[in-house]
């Protein structure tokens, strides 16, 4: 019993660790830009791709197994950089449009998108092979634990902390805080907002693109992958509280164990749970968990 509710645990921890980085994206990217990245699953799916096709290319080439995510997560940030090319050729033009268009907007890049990895990368899912246990695994109190899952999970508390250090401790980090609390003032001071925002969606999307490549050892890149996630990953927003780094790490944890509990015990509530979830969040404590209530 006790081996179960580990292995349980565990996989609950490693979904979480992929989750918050999508959900992290969202909220870096809202908080300053104020969009609603219906997006965001499309990139978590084109980061699966790019790295199930630089892990082949890398073990084509002869590359050691062993180091097969240096360029997975390499190809996974990478793929990030498209990002800037939306954020420029797109969303530039509605930031000061309705919220309901710049919605469309984000929904549109999504079908584009999706199109893009069929015609790329067509229709069949993709995997890395066995690779998922190239790293062996560890036995905790008679549970079998994947190294690999563990590593995943490392860099997601790795990463979290990389990010409250980046928005407290750096340049940067300052002005996108300044810059979402009071734009106008930002602009007046001299920031570059246009600047800017090209760097923040480019940082959002390379969290989902990264999310989405240490994700595929574990499971195969499908076209159609994107969707589950985006609603999974507002689901993370609501619980934790809009524009909290915080709660995005506390709402995918939330949400990552719940749905592997409801897996291992009725598969059947597994989506139906968070929505109840987010419910009772949003009837009880509308902003979240770790989110500000408005003024």
């Amino acid at each position: 019993m006790t081996a179960a509710l580990i292995n349980v645990l565990m996989g609950g921890v490693f979904h979480a660790a992929i989750l918050f980085l999508v959900a992290a994206g969202l909220q870096v990217v809202f908080g300053v830009q104020r969009i609603f990245n219906l997006a965001c699953g499309s990139f978590y799916a084109l980061g699966a791709y790019a790295g199930v096709s630089a892990v082949q290319a890398f073990t084509a080439a002869g590359g050691p197994p062993g180091l097969f995510i240096l360029p997975l997560a390499g190809a996974g940030l990478a793929a990030g950089a498209l990002g800037a090319v939306v954020e420029r050729g797109l969303l530039r033009f509605v930031y000061e449009r309705d919220e309901s268009f710049q919605l469309l907007l984000t929904f549109a890049v999504v079908l584009m998108m999706e199109d893009a990895i069929r015609l790329t990368w067509g229709t069949a899912p993709r995997s890395t092979g066995g690779l998922y246990l190239a790293y062996g695994q560890l036995r905790v109190l008679g549970a079998t634990v994947p190294v690999y899952n563990l590593i995943v999970i490392a860099a997601g508390v790795a990463i979290a902390g990389g990010i409250g250090w980046l928005l407290s401790r750096t340049a940067f980090g300052r002005i996108i805080r300044a810059s979402a609390d009071n734009r106008e003032m930002a602009e007046a001071l001299g920031v570059d907002m246009r600047r800017v925002y090209v760097r923040v969606f480019t940082l959002g999307a390379a969290l989902g693109t990264l999310g989405g490549a240490l994700v595929i050892p574990a499971t195969a890149a499908m076209s159609e992958m994107g969707v589950e996630v985006t609603v999974e990953a507002f689901a993370v927003v609501v619980i934790g509280g809009l524009g909290s780094m915080r709660g995005a790490f506390a709402g995918a944890l939330v949400v990552g164990v719940l749905r592997a509990l409801a897996i291992s015990v009725y598969p059947e509530l597994e989506m139906l749970l968070i929505y109840l979830i987010v419910i009772a969040v949003l009837v009880l404590r509308p902003h979240g968990l770790f989110g500000r209530a408005p003024a």
